[in-house]
Formats: C-alpha cells, structure tokens, sequence
C-alpha cells in the first residue's frame, strides 16, 4: 500500500485539506532527497550526530495512506485522548486533532492530542502548520516542547492511543512512560517496523512478549505500520 487512499475519509474544510496535500507533497520531495545527503556525511562527525543534523529540517511525515488509516482508527475506537511521540512539523497531528474533534461531537466530553517535539524549529513550524489549519486543529493540540521523557512524566490524561513515529531507540521508553496511562483496549501505532525492525528490535520484543499485555498485526504499508491493542490480563 502507497498510493493515497480514494475516496478520502477526512472531513475537513477546503484550506485544511489543501494544507495537508501540499505538505505531504513537500514531504515526499524531502524524503528522496535524503539518500543524497547521506552520501555526503561527514566522516569526523558520529553517524547518529550525522543523522541528527541531516534530519533537523526535514518533515518525512508519515505517508498519506497511513494517516488516514489512523485517522479511520481513531473514529472506529472513539479514541479522544491521544499520545504522538515525535511531531515534527505537525502532519499527523492534524489528522488526530481533526478525529478528535468528530469523536467529541459525536459522544461529547473532553479530549487533547498531546504532542511531543525535542527540536525547536520542528515545533516552531508545526505551530504555523496548526495556526494555518486553524481553530478546528488547535483547540484540540497540546504540545509538549523538550525530551519526552521529561514532558511525558506527568499530567497525562487515559490514553485511547499512542503513535510512535520517532527515532527508534525512543520508542520503547517512551511506551514505557505512557503504558501505566494507557486504557484497555488502547491502540499502539508504530511506523516503519519491516522497513526499521532491526532499529526496533527492542521495541518489537517487547510488544510481543507473551507477557506483555499487547496483541501485535504488521499491516502491509509501505515499510510496515505495526497496530498493538493493549488488553492486560490483570
């Protein structure tokens, strides 16, 4: 799967979903531009100091189809409360803001996507992404700006759902962090997992440890996108 998804399941006003189209596009065009800076890593620096910088300015947001799949998932489990580890220039954000907010119309109550972010400039242009969307975004968003494993400590509400689409190596801590707020039933969303599974191996152990609590499907998307329910026993 890596064609856009047709018909579209987002409902959303006209400048929104422009917005979206137009930054997936720059997304796209991002991504392949980077097996050209990797050629050009320099070799006094340390390959993960390389990434960092190269990475710095850059969306690789997650592709089209599966945002929209996360977006249908949201709707089908009413999910209202909602963890991203790993913003960046605020694409997926605005998917689960926006089903947040058909959720809350839907059943009423209370709900906020609680976003992360640890580079400054990210945040700062997921900000003017948000603002750009509008108020049908941002009243919903609640960024967390700084180390995750900082910010997440506290003051999280029960999480319907946890979208991991972060630097490997953060992926398990930080599902570590919010699993004690997380309620049955809850939704975990990896991205990248055939594509990365070495990088999350950690991770992937973890989830499928029989112990663990999670029932675990590797959808086919482009790279593979794992779907984890948490449905502890005790």
């Amino acid at each position: 799967m890596s064609a856009p998804t047709v018909p579209s399941p987002i409902l959303a006003p006209p400048h929104v979903l422009s917005l979206l189209l137009r930054l997936h596009a720059l997304s796209i065009t991002q991504e392949n531009m980077l097996d050209r800076d990797m050629f050009r890593l320099d070799p006094k620096i340390s390959r993960t100091q390389n990434f960092r910088d190269i990475m710095r300015d850059k969306f690789i947001a997650l592709e089209q189809d599966k945002c929209h799949f996360v977006y249908q998932l949201c709707l089908a489990i009413n999910a209202k409360n909602i963890v991203e580890a790993g913003t960046s220039f605020g694409v997926s954000t605005m998917y689960l803001a926006l089903a947040i907010g058909r959720n809350l119309e839907a059943t009423g109550g209370k709900g906020v996507i609680i976003a992360t972010e640890n580079e400054a400039s990210k945040a700062e242009k997921a900000r003017e992404h948000w603002k750009e969307a509008g108020e049908i975004v941002t009243k919903y968003v609640e960024l967390r700006e700084g180390d995750l494993r900082e910010t997440l400590k506290a003051d999280l509400p029960e999480i319907d759902l946890l979208l991991l689409d972060i630097w490997a190596p953060m992926a398990l801590p930080t599902l570590k962090l919010v699993q004690p707020r997380m309620k049955k039933g809850a939704v975990v969303i990896v991205d990248n997992t055939i594509g990365s599974a070495l990088a999350y191996k950690d991770l992937l152990a973890y989830l499928r440890d029989p112990e663990s609590g999670f029932t675990n499907l590797t959808l086919p998307y482009s790279n593979g996108l794992e779907m984890s329910v948490y449905m502890p026993m005790k």
